[in-house]
């Protein structure tokens, strides 16, 4: 996945800030995984247009 590293940078967001003491932070940071992953769920739905995701072939189309 193109966002894989957006998910590691928060994971180290979150280590850090259990490790020196911010457990508000690294709340936040386990809502921020949250909310990358449901966007990110969105965003890949949208990209898929509903005829392949019922498996018929895309209609081919003329460019303008």
């Amino acid at each position: 996945m193109r966002h894989d590293w957006i998910f590691e940078v928060l994971r180290d967001l979150k280590a850090y800030a259990q490790a020196n003491g911010l457990p508000a932070l690294a709340q936040k940071a386990d809502e921020a995984m949250r909310v990358a992953q449901a966007e990110l769920a969105i965003a890949t739905l949208a990209e898929i247009p509903p005829d392949v995701e019922a498996g018929v072939p895309p209609v081919p189309r003329r460019p303008h």
